[in-house]
């Protein structure tokens, strides 16, 4: 059966992870029912023919029984930074505050896909959670550190603003990314402000924006270490990366293997 094929029954199409962005959507979620941009991972997860679980923040005991049912996990972006603290830094007033409920559920469902050598995409936010969970560095803000001109956020394109800027990334020849894009030279929409400044344990640079900063890495201990070039289908701006993304996601159901644990 083909793994991208939509209308698989549920009990043969692997289940992906993915957490609430925010602590804020999910209590938003519980009171309003209202899922917000979590929909739009659910939806592209759905199409790469894989079932979209959202794991919960608040609730450790329901995620802890949750992650190890899961085959696959998707790490979404979120308005948070990593505190500067747990990679060995000191805030400089440029980094968002915190969401500890967020980090906490990235890094439990870190910690059990390295052990069980499950699949993860990790995006934006949850790029860098993975990279400082690695034992990486982050640089807070690209502009107040780097002096780039590029922006990589609506703040950086005016008050204005409604779409995310698009820029110029070129992605490693012979990289797995690359095979997926099946070219080198992207066009990607960023919406976000920070970067990974040392490549954590085992991850490596696949792919770099004009600004030389990393956009997407990938490591050997889990199949598919982590992609912040290009959001997730429905938010690719160009034919290229959509095509990326759908790649990328339609790799996890084939890189996904069925767990043993129990399912409910």
């Amino acid at each position: 059966m083909c793994p991208t094929d939509t209308h698989q029954s549920a009990p043969h199409r692997p289940r992906v992870g993915i957490p609430w962005r925010t602590s804020a959507d999910e209590d938003n979620a519980k009171a309003a029912g209202i899922r917000g941009k979590n929909e739009d991972y659910l939806k592209a997860v759905e199409r790469a023919g894989a079932e979209g679980v959202i794991v919960p923040l608040k609730d450790e005991r329901e995620r802890n029984r949750l992650i190890p049912t899961l085959d696959a996990f998707v790490l979404p972006g979120s308005p948070a930074d990593v505190e500067p603290q747990e990679y060995g830094s000191e805030n400089h007033g440029l980094s968002a505050p915190p969401d500890a409920a967020r980090e906490e559920t990235d890094r439990a469902i870190l910690k059990h896909a390295f052990a069980e050598k499950k699949p993860v995409l990790a995006i934006c936010y949850g790029c860098q959670l993975l990279n400082v969970y690695r034992g990486g560095t982050l640089i807070q803000d690209l502009r107040a550190e780097t002096g780039t001109a590029t922006p990589h956020r609506k703040k950086d394109l005016g008050p204005e603003a409604e779409e995310d800027p698009i820029h110029s990334a070129t992605i490693e020849s012979g990289s797995r990314i690359a095979s997926i894009a099946g070219t080198t030279e992207v066009a990607v929409n960023s919406s976000h402000h920070q970067a990974i400044a040392r490549p954590g344990k085992n991850l490596r640079i696949t792919a770099r924006a004009s600004t030389a900063r990393l956009r997407a890495s990938s490591g050997p201990a889990i199949p598919i270490g982590s992609s912040v070039s290009s959001g997730i289908p429905s938010a690719c701006p160009t034919i290229r990366s959509r095509s990326a993304c759908s790649g990328i996601l339609s790799l996890l159901p084939k890189l996904a293997r069925p767990s043993r644990t129990k399912r409910n």
